[in-house]
């Protein structure tokens, strides 16, 4: 299995993506042809090399939003007393090159208020009828338009508009959209299996739009990253920008520590400034699983809360209702809750899509005030139903194989059950006797 790791230990950009699946290997020529596929004449696009403390990587230019030609296009205005005195402090910054850290700041800002007339800035809407006029591959354009769907939902929930509506300003620039767009093609020409991310963070600083001055993470930010684990450091500046918590959003299945992997490249892309503390740079591991445990996995949410004023019959009758809303298994457990009170654990595992759905169905069916929701990694034998010849007739079998090796064998109980009652004898013997024979050999 092909996988793709994202270390992000300095945070992660839209740029910096791109330009480390340039350093992990991927040819110049992939960007620039999916570029020239958009039905706009973008500024020129190119990489050059650099290095931020001690190490060696690309950086990805748009010409006039970069630091070195200009401004560093990117995400937000911080609070720091280094920044450009030029910066216009009526304007919401964006800093795509994760132009953060102490030394001066680069940003390239754009006018962040309403109604205004946005050089630079593009609808929703108009970002996807070009999008959807290119002559992208399928697969890339798809990416990019989920990817701009995720920003346009973030900040239509922030604004309260539709996210059909949504004004993208700084982020429908085109230095943002030759981000995600490459970003896209990137991945896509890796032909990955399986995409993962490690611990994410974000700094403890401010950031100043036209509406004010926000803690981070900034509220487009926080509104892409739910769902996704993250802890905040003290340090302050900004270390997730939109486009890169949308990407990740997007690509990464799962997110913690790397599995077992057997490296073939690693590659790394640089942000704008030389920040202290940690090397600006967002690492990508490419290599290939060697996990042992399973030939097959998926990624499931759980669901999870604590109840201590729920009746058994009640507790029962919840389960029941959860499991037949459409949860993949669901499970409570006995426990000791404080002031010594006696209570339930209740967990629900679920596919993403059910996710919405069964966490109110849990509200709704218990007394929990609130849920808690986790992103997991399920790892599984592959699953076969066969069937068994026994004493008692033909029962069910469900088989784990890994590898076509079978490992596992459950008889169906409810297949046992109706053989016990035509032959009148307990279930257990039906039971025994389907795990007696048994199924031998692979499948």
């Amino acid at each position: 299995m092909k996988l793709l790791h994202i270390d992000p230990f300095a945070g992660i950009s839209g740029d910096m993506t791109v330009s480390a699946l340039r350093d992990l290997g991927v040819p110049e020529e992939v960007f620039q042809e999916a570029l020239a596929a958009l039905p706009i004449t973008l500024p020129e696009c190119r990489f050059v090399r650099g290095e931020r403390g001690g190490i060696s990587g690309w950086r990805f230019r748009v010409k006039g939003h970069d630091g070195e030609e200009g401004h560093a296009a990117g995400h937000h205005h911080h609070d720091d007393p280094h920044d450009d005195p030029h910066d216009d402090p009526h304007d919401h910054a964006h800093d795509h090159s994760h132009g953060h850290g102490h030394s001066p700041s680069h940003s390239h800002s754009h006018s962040h208020h309403h109604g205004d007339s946005h050089t630079h800035g593009r609808t929703h809407d108009e970002i996807r009828t070009l999008l959807g006029t290119s002559r992208l591959p399928e697969e890339v354009k798809q990416h990019a338009l989920s990817v701009f769907q995720r920003i346009a939902i973030a900040e239509g929930g922030i604004h309260g508009v539709p996210p059909e509506t949504v004004g993208f300003h700084e982020v429908g620039a085109e230095d943002s959209i030759a981000d995600i767009v490459a970003a896209c093609a990137g991945f896509a020409h890796l032909k990955l299996d399986r995409i993962t991310c490690g611990a994410l963070i974000e700094g403890t600083g401010h950031v100043h739009c036209a509406h004010g001055t926000f803690p981070l993470p900034a509220p487009a930010t926080l509104a892409l990253l739910q769902g996704i684990p993250f802890r905040q450091v003290e340090e302050p500046w900004e270390h997730i920008t939109p486009t890169g918590a949308a990407l990740i959003a997007e690509f990464a299945s799962a997110f913690g520590p790397m599995q077992e992997t057997s490296v073939s490249a690693i590659g790394y892309g640089l942000g704008s400034r030389h920040t202290p503390n940690r090397p600006n740079a967002l690492r990508l591991i490419l290599g290939a699983s060697i996990d042992s445990g399973s030939t097959d996995h998926d990624e499931v949410v759980e669901l999870r809360c604590n109840l201590d004023d729920l009746t058994p019959e009640h507790a029962s009758h919840a389960l029941e209702a959860i499991l037949a809303a459409g949860a993949l298994d669901a499970t409570l457990t006995p426990t000791v809750m404080k002031k010594g009170r006696s209570g339930w654990i209740l967990e629900v595992l679920c596919q993403e899509e059910k996710a919405g759905e069964l966490t109110e169905r849990i509200l709704r069916e218990t007394t929990a005030f609130g849920v808690r929701r986790h992103r997991m990694d399920r790892l599984k034998l592959e699953r076969h139903h066969s069937s068994v010849s026994t004493p008692y007739g033909e029962i069910a079998v469900k088989v784990g194989t890994l590898s076509g090796e079978i490992l596992q064998q459950s008889p169906e109980f409810s297949s046992c059950a109706e053989a016990a009652a035509r032959y009148g004898v307990p279930v257990r013997l039906v039971h025994q006797a389907a795990l007696q024979t048994g199924i031998e050999g692979t499948i």
